[in-house]
């Protein structure tokens, strides 16, 4: 019988293989476009940008009208071509795709950019990875440029919203009950070989600020107008 010491090593990518939607509260345009046009707000601009992690372009296919090249990756085939989709029924041209993970899209980029963004996509990084997605996004960073990570999960904060804390109807046996079940969860994640919580990681902001201090960025910290639990940090360079 096979156990899970020798199980194969849980994948992400593999995950991911076969989805086509991205993790959005609401699946409504109405809800896109006002989630795209908050982190256009806090994107601030500039006239190339690079959407990694962009899934099936639910956002990206916002952003696209408001910059001069964009280009798009991520590493599931499955969601880039739903990404596709959604440009050739707008005939964008001003867009290219990339299939690429956070190790390989920098070999496969051909201009740098003003913005690079990432949004819910943190999550599924460890810190080292973290680390050297800032050092490799910082040399394709035109003057002046920013990296901007959206909707990080804060570990203070996602506890409180599992037990329902920020709900109107918020009731203390109820909240009892979601730990025995989330524990629950998690036993049995170990059990399959994958995540407790397949919703990613937690990073605290102060972990990301260290990371992009040492690479020569200040942070900003900006509260998820969304999504309760999350947060985002606008990184620029130290003048």
């Amino acid at each position: 019988m096979e156990t899970v010491l020798n199980k194969s090593e849980f994948s992400w990518k593999e995950y991911f293989s076969d989805k086509k939607k991205g993790g959005h509260r609401f699946s409504t345009e109405e809800f896109l476009a006002k989630e795209a046009q908050e982190k256009l707000y806090h994107l601030g601009g500039g006239k190339t940008l690079l959407d990694f992690g962009c899934g099936a372009g639910e956002l990206l296919i916002y952003y696209i009208p408001k910059y001069e090249k964009v280009v798009g990756a991520d590493f599931s085939s499955s969601m880039l071509f739903e990404a596709e989709k959604k440009i050739w029924q707008q005939k964008y041209k001003n867009v290219d795709l990339i299939l690429a993970d956070n190790d390989t899209v920098w070999d496969k980029l051909s201009l740098s950019f003003d913005r690079i963004t990432a949004t819910a996509v943190i999550q599924y990084l460890t810190p080292e990875q973290i680390d050297a997605f800032i050092r490799n996004a910082s040399g394709y960073l035109n003057e002046e440029g920013k990296i901007v990570f959206f909707d990080i999960i804060d570990p203070r904060l996602y506890n409180l919203w599992k037990l329902g804390w920020f709900s109107e109807n918020f009731r203390l046996w109820e909240s009892l009950s979601k730990v025995g079940l989330g524990c629950l969860r998690n036993m049995l994640g170990i059990l399959k070989n994958r995540p407790g919580d397949i919703i990613g990681d937690a990073h605290s902001p102060y972990l990301i600020e260290k990371i992009a201090n040492m690479h020569g960025f200040k942070m900003e910290y900006v509260k998820s107008m969304y999504y309760e639990y999350r947060y985002h940090v606008i990184l620029s360079k130290i003048s």
